[in-house]
């Protein structure tokens, strides 16, 4: 009769982990309408028009005439990056020694002893702001439109400019810089971990190490840190994985800052997903506690693309061309099969971006379901019935499933209120229920709506035979 390809789904765990997050500052668990996931809200509310606006878990009093401007400072300060002038006022800044026009040999003669022979306009001024939305939408209607109350009011929304800083905190001589990595494998950690330590000697730092096998690294007697430069990383990128090795969970927070007071860390850069940054922004919380001078830097590590203020993360390319691979095989063995269906499963555990442009990208795909747009299997305007028509027009059909779809929601809606409609939409699409196990990185383990939508497929379609 007919055939369901199942060879070409592909486990989200073979290409790389798809967790999304940001910089920890952003991802505080009291924050969490922040960005992930008012990304994805954004991106599944577009019919909706009008966001469900609030300020932290408040929604907002449009009839109070100051609502834009409470609702700008409230912007502006979860969006506010903390600063080690915020635990030491009395820190003495030095200028910069990160300039692409360098020259040698230092002299003493130079400003602070650091080669700088005339003046550079490359660095960033503190107070730079870079405008998050730059549409400025005249109706609710409008397509795309992201609105903050039913008018449509524009409200200027301004996050921090990144870029090198004139004067700087941290003397590069008495750093010692420390990298690790955590969660899943994702494409490009190699070329992160190798671009932190090039540009950390850039700016003069000789003492870079990274922590093998994430924030277990800090407690296991048998993983020494591992000495890193120029020369170690040079040709890293040309490799996949890890130089440092991943793995999930680790030591508490206190036997970790423990760890770092004892090797003489100050600076820590942590590569990793939404566990791996939930860990940073305490262990940031700690050494403030303790009144260490440490920097805690936060690099997003998610392949699936949903973090707001990126364009785009790394590993995301290379997921979609690798998933390119997976929807070529799985439309030739679907339209060499009379009336053939593939189906393929790919990253995506809140998001979409991922299944979305590499079906896009293919040109092959036929249905494309991903977290953010609720759907039907059954009725007359589900999946099933528009499979059967294209299987009656077509001969054949491709479908590309996120690993979320169908199952999770980007919200706990016991934190966010949200419109009712979407609401009960989220409840008549949850197919495959919501666990309350959750894996070492405290992500939610799913269910395989993959193996459930091609069960789905050969029962309706084909009477079972697969």
């Amino acid at each position: 009769m007919g055939s369901v390809s199942h060879a070409a789904m592909i486990s989200s765990s073979k290409l790389s982990y798809g967790g999304g997050i940001s910089y920890n500052k952003y991802k505080n668990p009291q924050l969490r309408t922040s960005v992930v996931s008012l990304r994805n809200w954004r991106a599944s509310s577009r019919n909706l028009g009008v966001l469900a606006a609030q300020i932290g878990n408040k929604e907002i009093d449009f009839s109070d005439p100051d609502w834009k401007t409470k609702y700008q400072r409230d912007f502006e300060s979860r969006f506010n990056i903390p600063h080690i002038t915020d635990v030491f006022p009395d820190a003495d800044p030095i200028p910069s020694t990160f300039c692409l026009k360098m020259r040698t040999p230092v002299m003493e003669d130079f400003a602070g002893g650091y080669p700088s022979d005339e003046e550079w306009h490359g660095y960033i001024n503190n107070n730079d702001r870079v405008l998050l939305k730059v549409i400025h939408y005249s109706s609710p209607t409008s397509a795309g439109a992201e609105c903050i109350d039913p008018n449509c009011t524009w409200v200027e929304q301004w996050v921090h400019r990144a870029g090198p800083r004139e004067k700087i905190y941290f003397k590069p001589e008495e750093v010692k810089a420390a990298i690790v990595t955590c969660g899943g494998l994702c494409p490009g950690l190699n070329d992160v971990i190798r671009q932190i330590v090039i540009t950390l000697e850039i700016y003069g730092v000789k003492k870079i190490v990274g922590i093998p096998f994430g924030y277990r690294g800090f407690s296991d007697e048998g993983l020494s840190e591992m000495p890193l430069s120029r020369k170690v990383v040079q040709n890293v990128h040309l490799s996949g994985g890890s130089l440092l090795g991943v793995s999930r969970g680790g030591p508490s927070v206190s036997d970790i800052v423990d760890s770092m007071e004892e090797r003489g860390i100050n600076m820590l850069f942590v590569l990793g997903g939404n566990g791996t940054h939930a860990g940073a922004n305490a262990i940031h919380d700690e050494c403030r506690r303790r009144r260490m001078r440490v920097a805690v830097v936060g690099v997003p590590k998610t392949i699936d693309n949903d973090i707001l203020m990126m364009d785009k993360t790394f590993g995301f390319d290379t997921a979609v061309e690798e998933a390119q691979r997976a929807i070529n095989s799985a439309y030739i063995e679907a339209h060499s099969a009379y009336h053939g269906i593939g189906i393929v499963k790919l990253m995506g555990r809140n998001s979409g971006f991922i299944a979305m442009h590499a079906s896009l990208a293919s040109g092959q795909i036929d249905i494309c379901l991903i977290p953010e747009v609720p759907f039907h299997l059954h009725g007359p305007l589900g999946v099933l019935r528009h499979l059967k028509f294209l299987i009656e027009t077509k001969g054949s059909a491709v479908l590309c499933v996120a690993e979320g779809a169908g199952q999770v929601w980007p919200f706990d809606e016991t934190e966010v209120e949200f419109p009712k409609f979407f609401v009960e939409k989220r409840e008549e699409k949850n197919f495959l229920g919501r666990t309350n196990a959750t894996d070492a990185s405290g992500n939610t383990v799913l269910g395989d709506f993959g193996v459930h939508i091609q069960q789905e497929v050969s029962d309706c379609l084909y009477g079972g035979s697969s």
